[in-house]
């Protein structure tokens, strides 16, 4: 039952009890953000019948910030976020492994890879969400994206709050989508608008609420006090960012410096993709020192180990590119697993203790072939490893 459709919509809200005690015993409830107060009557019917899997609520908004929210249902709820497709999702790849498990075990496949070339700004422009994929590319595909965000905009945001500009969503969004990849700068999100740096701060809210924008934290330690800690901006799908700035593959292919930035979202939106189907839990962060070293991605699991990704859309990769994971190496110390840089090249090469570099299609293809290990000292070369056959 969607809370979409009105009738549904109006039963709920003028009568939340009696609506739950109607529904049938199995029940999926589609953007249930819309009736918050159905969440107290949904809360006497679990306790009444403590059965799993009654009700399943979904909603294109994290319904647990709701301000009208009566009750959270803590202890009765187990929240699952539904990302858009990964790149495996959308090639239906058989799942052997994930990229960031081979990450944090220093595993990787020796083969050589094809280059992606243009194929990567295709894969970078269509984004994720089923329904753009269902669409050709170019206008439809475009259109679909801009008519979701002027939907997200007009009725759900109106659920979560009360905004009187609602217009300077979509425009906040789409300077989000120039800017994706880069350090949360407020000033500089706030100059084009007529409200104040705090409405941007709060408008900004909301858009993460809507599961549209991201900011992950800088990683700290105590080792190194010259650290930035701003956090930084990732758009929720490149496909919608490429849509809302008007960029296309020959575009990304003409400039260089949007490349990058959808880039590094690109390889952040999939590595998330991937993470929320693992067991164990992962924090993303980022990295950057007043020096000007840099790690796109961090990722830590649990308290016990560290992994960092850079990611270069160049076809070539020098020991520069390891400035930054050699810092985080060392500020880590026995905790970092290994740090690896992505680029659009066709061989897997070691970079001495625990660094590597990978061509960006290790991300998301299956790896069946014979694996290397990274050594763990420094200069350290491959040692190959044979490994049984996936089954």
């Amino acid at each position: 039952m969607t809370l979409d459709d009105e009738v549904v919509l109006q039963s709920a809200r003028r009568d939340p009890v009696g609506f739950v005690l109607d529904l049938p015993d199995r029940v999926i409830l589609d953007e249930i953000q819309r009736v918050p107060s159905v969440f107290l009557a949904l809360k006497r019917s679990v306790d009444r019948n403590r059965v799993p899997g009654r009700f399943i609520l979904t909603g294109s908004s994290n319904v647990l910030l709701v301000p009208q929210l009566a009750d959270s249902l803590a202890g009765r709820m187990q929240a699952v976020r539904l990302h858009p497709y990964s790149q495996m999702e959308i090639g239906r790849q058989p799942r052997t492994g994930s990229f960031i498990g081979r990450l944090f075990a220093g595993r990787f496949s020796k083969r050589r890879s094809e280059r992606m070339g243009r194929r990567l700004y295709s894969r970078i422009t269509t984004g994720g969400y089923p329904p753009a994929l269902l669409r050709r590319a170019g206008p439809r595909r475009v259109a679909w994206y801009r008519n979701y965000i002027e939907s997200q905009v007009q009725r759900d945001v109106r659920d979560l709050a009360r905004i009187r500009s609602l217009e300077v969503l979509p425009r906040l969004l789409t300077l989000a989508g120039n800017v994706t990849g880069q350090l949360f700068n407020l000033v500089r999100l706030s100059s084009p608008f007529q409200v104040s740096r705090n409405t941007i701060r709060d408008y900004f809210t909301l858009l993460e609420r809507q599961f549209l924008v991201e900011r992950p934290p800088p990683w700290h330690s105590n080792r190194l006090n010259r650290l930035v800690k701003t956090p930084k901006i990732h758009v929720g799908d490149t496909g919608l960012a490429c849509a809302l700035i008007g960029a296309d593959p020959e575009e990304l292919a003409a400039n260089r410096s949007i490349l990058g930035q959808m880039l590094e979202t690109f390889v952040y939106q999939e590595l998330r993709r991937q993470e929320s189907g693992l067991d164990e839990s992962y924090s993303f962060y980022h990295f950057r020192d007043r020096d000007g070293a840099e790690v796109d991605i961090v990722i830590e699991r649990g308290l016990s180990q560290i992994a960092g990704v850079e990611v270069k859309a160049a076809a070539t990769v020098a020991g520069s590119d390891f400035r930054g994971l050699r810092k985080l190496r060392s500020a880590a110390g026995s905790r970092f697993a290994c740090g690896a840089v992505l680029y659009d090249g066709e061989a897997s090469v070691s970079f001495g203790d625990r660094l590597c570099a990978l061509p960006l299609r290790a991300l998301w293809e299956d790896d069946r072939s014979e694996s290397w290990r990274l050594g763990q000292r420094s200069g350290a070369t491959l040692h190959t490893i044979p490994t049984e056959p996936t089954r």
